[in-house]
């Protein structure tokens, strides 16, 4: 139950978001337009009598009303320099606003064109300069006086010049003002990079909070506490709002619980087939659960909605992908870009493809790419680790895969990925400490046992090392999917390791398994053999087909209970 205090007055949210969504109209700010609306038609409509009134105009604003009016014909057509012309001497906030976010759109379809042009790596600073330094100079003389947008843009310009600390401020401040604009709230995520930073934050106390904390939770990979906020928006009135249950399918994607993750989007797509939002997550889902007939029902559906949609060409690059026809699939990333060219998703995706296709420089392009659009996609920093280790510059990947680590301490596959360079590298002992840890984090793959029992046995270590042999074994007898040529291997060691030390029952067992494979047929004869002749010199008269039948002898477990749970690991990293 929550607290008292965090309870939302559900009409009076309602008419915040009524107002919202006009005042973000006006200024052209239409994504967060959307979003008002979508969270507004979740709660219960308003009684006639209860529609909220609107603030009035300033004087100054209806002075300046005609070249407001022309202007935002043609800021809607996409005539982006035309309508800040129009208003280059306007004064009002509204008008003002206008004719800077005008130019700033406009500085941003150059940018995008000339990146779609080349899909190329961009020059360090070449987004940055020129514009954008005008528009803050100009934004800066004016900052006592500009409204909550008007703060929302200075951040927003900021943000886009390195200048993280003043963006924040800035962005706090358009927050205070005016803590409906969504848009203002995700800028300052963006600028969050972990939890430290965002419990730092001076937060207005206002219900719009707990949406940005779900979001920020969702992009620190802090999924359980996403899903609890998540949870607490849904009792707290906005059960029906598809920002959320999209939200709440995110972390369990993130927390890879592929089942619950589709079942939800698929409700959302069955609700509304004409939403194409979030449809980019649901293909890959599918694409990992390899559901073809599924991803191509997806593909034909998105694609007669709007095919010039990026999560359109994204279902379609997923299902090409699928298909092993990584070129087409390229192509499809690639459009998708040049609709939108920081769509995050596209530039991970095409990086994936251009692994597949052996293409590693350009699979490192694509991954700084989306790096530079969100330092948080551990799936990009997952990419250059493994491009890298195909390069062999295992300090390269040491780095690559430690920054994902970082952003996913309990994933086992960062883990195993570290102890591996750690391996290559010959730091044994922080090898083991990233298996062992991959185990704790319940290992996805089925392989950190094993890892850690070569390990000990190629330091000598031998109880330890037949201590996790003997795990390995009956996790991977469980599971039935580990590698089979590691499963033998294991026998054999056990089979040697016992006979070496006359546990003659055990070293028994081991080798009749290893009987049971091809590789390790011959060894296991002659083991058996071995362990014949030593009973018949003690005088062991008890048969071996006995000595089977009573079963596997008990053995030492492993020390450990699994947990999904577990702090980053504190690694160094040394050239």
């Amino acid at each position: 139950m929550a607290d008292q205090k965090d309870e939302v007055d559900l009409k009076h949210a309602k008419k915040e978001l009524i107002v919202a969504v006009r005042e973000c109209r006006d200024r052209g700010l239409v994504q967060t337009a959307k979003w008002l609306t979508e969270q507004a038609a979740a709660l219960k409509p308003l009684e006639p009598g209860e529609f909220p009134a609107f603030p009035s105009d300033t004087p100054d604003f209806l002075q300046e009303y005609d070249a407001y009016n022309v202007a935002r014909s043609y800021y809607d057509v996409r005539e982006y320099d035309r309508a800040s012309h129009v208003l280059r001497d306007c004064t009002s906030q509204k008008a003002y606003f206008l004719c800077m976010y005008a130019r700033y759109m406009g500085g941003e379809k150059r940018r995008g064109d000339a990146m779609a042009d080349s899909l190329g790596p961009l020059k360090a600073g070449q987004d940055q300069c020129g514009w954008l330094r005008t528009l803050r100079e100009e934004l800066q003389q004016k900052e006592t006086d500009l409204d909550g947008y008007g703060l929302y843009l200075y951040g927003v310009v900021l943000r886009r010049l390195g200048l993280q600390q003043e963006a924040i401020t800035a962005l706090l401040s358009a927050i205070n003002k005016e803590p409906l604009h969504w848009g203002a709230w995700l800028e300052l995520a963006m600028l969050i990079n972990d939890k430290a930073n965002l419990v730092a934050l001076s937060l207005p106390n206002h219900w719009m909070k707990q949406f940005f904390l779900a979001h920020c939770y969702l992009e620190l990979q802090m999924n359980e506490d996403a899903l609890t906020q998540l949870q607490g928006l849904a009792d707290k009135g906005f059960s029906l709002s598809t920002w959320v249950k999209a939200q709440t399918a995110n972390a369990y994607h993130n927390m890879r619980q592929v089942e619950p993750a589709v079942d939800l989007l698929k409700q959302l797509h069955a609700e509304d087939p004409y939403r194409l939002d979030n449809m980019d997550t649901l293909s890959n889902l599918l694409y990992v659960k390899e559901m073809r007939a599924e991803l191509s029902h997806l593909a034909h559906s998105v694609c007669q909605v709007d095919k010039f949609r990026v999560e359109t060409c994204c279902v379609i690059g997923n299902y090409y992908s699928l298909r092993g026809q990584h070129e087409k699939a390229v192509l499809y990333f690639q459009r998708a870009l040049k609709l939108n060219p920081n769509y995050l998703s596209a530039w991970t995706l095409m990086g994936h493809e251009y692994m597949e296709m052996k293409n590693t420089s350009a699979a490192i392009q694509a991954y700084r790419h989306a790096i530079e659009v969100n330092r948080r996609d551990y799936r990009a920093w997952y990419g250059l680790g493994q491009t890298y280790e195909i390069l062999k510059m295992p300090f390269y990947c040491l780095y690559y895969y430690r920054q994902a680590h970082q952003l996913r301490p309990n994933d086992s596959r960062m883990l195993m990925a570290l102890g591996e360079c750690y391996e290559k590298l010959d730091r044994i002992l922080e090898a083991i400490k990233c298996y062992w840890r991959a185990y704790s984090v319940v290992d996805q793959e089925g392989m950190a046992l094993v890892k850690l029992a070569k390990l000990h046995e190629l330091i000598k270590e031998d109880q330890q090392a037949a201590a996790f042999y003997t795990a390995f074994v009956q996790q991977s007898e469980m599971m039935g999917t580990v590698d089979v040529e590691e499963q033998c291997q294991a026998y054999r060691y056990l089979a040697n390791h016992y006979l070496k030390h006359k546990d003659l029952d055990q070293a028994t067992f081991y080798a009749r398994r290893c009987c049971d494979f091809a590789s390790t047929r011959e060894e296991g004869k002659s083991l058996l053999q071995q362990i014949s002749g030593l009973r018949s010199s003690q005088g062991d008269d008890s048969s071996l087909s006995q000595s089977i039948a009573e079963g596997r002898p008990a053995v030492t477990p492993v020390t450990a209970t699994p947990t999904s749970s577990v702090p980053p690991m504190n690694l160094t990293f040394t050239s």
